[in-house]
């Protein structure tokens, strides 16, 4: 089993920035499975944000290109999503993922991952 904790959340005005962090943990954990971020906005359907491999390796979705950078610090299991030059569309909440497979794919289908936090909700005002 793997647990994901997001954090990091919040209220910011367009042009703003935040930082969302996301905790893995479990036994059968391994920071070379490929990890994402997704949104969910009122409304809507899940969207793919961005993901990143096992290499460090990054894809993200047209709309926050330039604007929003994933990383992830594989000796503290963290995956971390900056987000900068926020815009009121930016406003869902986001959800991180892990896919529990050693792969440098990038996948951006969340019926391909297998694990989910809770979410944390970020709005962006105008």
């Amino acid at each position: 089993q793997v647990q994901l904790v997001e954090s990091g959340g919040g209220l910011v005005r367009a042009g703003g920035s935040l930082r969302l962090s996301c905790a893995a943990s479990g036994r059968t954990f391994n920071n070379g499975f490929p990890m994402g971020w997704f949104r969910q906005a009122p409304g809507k359907e899940r969207e793919f944000v961005a993901t990143t491999n096992w290499s460090g390796g990054t894809y993200y979705t047209d709309s926050v290109k330039g604007r929003f950078t994933i990383s992830r610090d594989n000796a503290k299991n963290m995956l971390y999503l900056q987000m900068n030059s926020m815009k009121p569309e930016d406003t869902a909440v986001y959800y991180c993922a892990v896919k529990a497979s050693l792969s440098g794919t990038y996948y951006i289908s969340g019926h391909e991952y297998d694990y989910w936090g809770q979410g944390t909700q970020v709005t962006v005002s105008s």
